[in-house]
């Protein structure tokens, strides 16, 4: 006979059961994501261990090649191993601390969010990255690697890519080609066309060997411990030939067929509006085209700070040319509204997906 007593201890063992069925797949695909993660930066880095600053839900990996714990490619875990997994990369020059805002944004609607590190970024010694000819294809190739991990970790098969400036742009390359792994596109500042005086000077005969003579001895130490002092010529023109070669595809009629969240400052003068502009005439699904008007002055790379990451920068205007325009860096005084309005787009665009 079951008696109440019986059936309420029945009922117990039923739900530890559960919970601890739960708690071991969680376990276990933590665990394949943090060691296939961690496997990837052995092979660049070298020696690699788990940062200090890692937490139960934070997952990042440092090296001593890497300037800095804030240069470290990082993983947002969420604790229920069917939640749905974002790939966030970052700009030319710069590290996954910049598209950490936006994580902690995703993290917080319920994504596990794999920030990873380029390569030739947040390195102590990067000159040799930053003139490899092989340098784009590099990129690629390892996007390729970190998005086919995440896919892994991923329930429905398929994964939201997007990605600050470079990131961006990667990240665009990534959804053309393999569309059906991509269930969301989210460009940050994306860079999907620069300064009309560099896309110019970028079809020059022998500019490429002209860019690695102007680098020189590419340094990477200045004001900003997350990202390095100057653009190295060369790696600019490395994106330059990747924004040409997703215009090439999109010219032969290719389309982006997910939903496609877009914020970008009018104001920016390192990769005008008008690339991601022209990208919309090619996306044949929902999007949101979140525009920071002129009036704000926003640069480029503030659109992805908030007070608070600013805080964490720890940028020294003391080594700063104040001469320079956004040479010091400023918050987005849109980045709530924008944050809002990505909610949304994850909300409307991305749920029902």
């Amino acid at each position: 006979m079951l008696t109440r007593k019986s059936f309420t201890a029945m009922c117990s063992a039923l739900l530890l059961g559960t919970a601890a069925l739960s708690s071991s797949a969680f376990a276990q695909s933590y665990f394949e994501l943090t060691n296939g993660f961690q496997d990837l930066y052995a092979k660049s880095l070298g020696e690699v261990r788990k940062c200090m600053e890692s937490t139960p839900n934070r997952f990042a990996v440092c090296a001593d090649s890497l300037r800095g714990e804030g240069n470290a490619p990082f993983i947002l875990m969420q604790a229920e191993s069917d939640s749905p997994v974002a790939v966030l990369v970052h700009g030319l020059s710069d590290s996954p601390f910049f598209v950490s805002a936006i994580a902690d944004e995703l993290y917080s609607q319920g994504y596990t969010v794999i920030a990873p590190l380029l390569p030739g970024h947040g390195l102590k010694d990067a000159d040799a990255d930053m003139e490899d000819d092989q340098l784009a294809e590099r990129w690629q190739a390892h996007v390729d690697e970190v998005i086919t991990l995440a896919l892994g970790a991923s329930s429905s098969g398929k994964v939201v890519v997007g990605g600050f400036s470079t990131g961006g742009a990667l990240s665009v390359d990534y959804t053309l080609k393999h569309p059906d792994n991509v269930k969301g596109l989210m460009l940050f500042s994306g860079a999907l066309a620069l300064n009309g005086n560099v896309e110019s000077l970028s079809k020059i005969w022998g500019m490429r060997w002209l860019a690695k003579m102007l680098d020189g001895d590419y340094k990477t130490d200045g004001p900003n411990p997350q990202k390095y002092p100057k653009v190295a010529s060369f790696a600019g023109l490395e994106l330059m030939s990747l924004i040409r070669e997703i215009r090439e595809q999109l010219e032969q009629g290719a389309n982006i067929t997910v939903p496609v969240f877009i914020a970008h400052s009018e104001a920016d003068q390192t990769t005008p509006i008008e690339g991601v502009e022209n990208l919309l005439a090619s996306v044949d699904a929902n999007n949101t085209f979140y525009v920071i008007d002129a009036s704000h002055n926003l640069c480029h790379a503030d659109l992805v700070v908030n007070r608070r990451l600013l805080e964490k920068m720890n940028f020294d205007k003391n080594r700063a040319d104040l001469s320079e325009t956004c040479s010091v860096p400023q918050v987005n005084p849109q980045f709530f509204p924008m944050m809002r309005a990505l909610r949304g787009f994850v909300e409307f665009s991305l749920t029902s997906e």
